[in-house]
């Protein structure tokens, strides 16, 4: 039987866009679903390191409801490998990069986020680049791989 999962890393490249939003999304839904989950994000690179996610972001995410409150971005640590039970990342990539960092022993924990999505997508793009509708369709894979994963908590 698998361990339970108690605490999720969502991660992306600069931790501005995308696991900022994975944060305040899935730590919204796990609280209306009354499941205890440490919920953080990171980067697997660190030039936002300290800086509040994208306003893009959270104006798209406020409009929805969701609260930044508290986060802010910073590069994954090597102590984030065994801190979490369950490290999610938005493309393949920051999966690569993920597994490269992380000891063997960790490699089971890294996931990519879209595969708790019964979308077609196969991973949360990069919004940065682009405009508003960019944003708003990263929140609706995010809320759908959000609700895949508590899903997934809740019956393992």
């Amino acid at each position: 039987m698998a361990e339970p999962i108690r605490s999720v890393l969502f991660v992306c490249l600069g931790n501005i866009c995308r696991s900022p939003s994975a944060e305040a999304v899935f730590r919204h839904k796990v609280k209306l679903a009354g499941v205890a989950i440490d919920v953080d994000s990171a980067g697997t690179q660190g030039y936002h390191t300290g800086s509040l996610p994208d306003e893009r972001s959270m104006e798209a995410g406020l409009s929805r409801g969701y609260n930044f409150e508290g986060i802010s971005c910073r590069k994954v640590e090597k102590s984030d490998f065994s801190r979490f039970d369950l490290i999610v990342a938005m493309d393949e990539v920051n999966l690569r990069n993920l597994q490269s960092e992380s000891p063997d022993e960790y490699h089971h924990k890294i996931q990519l986020f879209m595969s708790y999505s019964e979308l077609e997508e196969e991973i949360v793009p990069d919004p940065y680049y682009g405009g508003k509708k960019g944003f708003e369709y990263v929140l609706d894979l995010i809320e759908d791989a959000s609700d895949g994963l508590i899903r997934h908590i809740q019956t393992n």
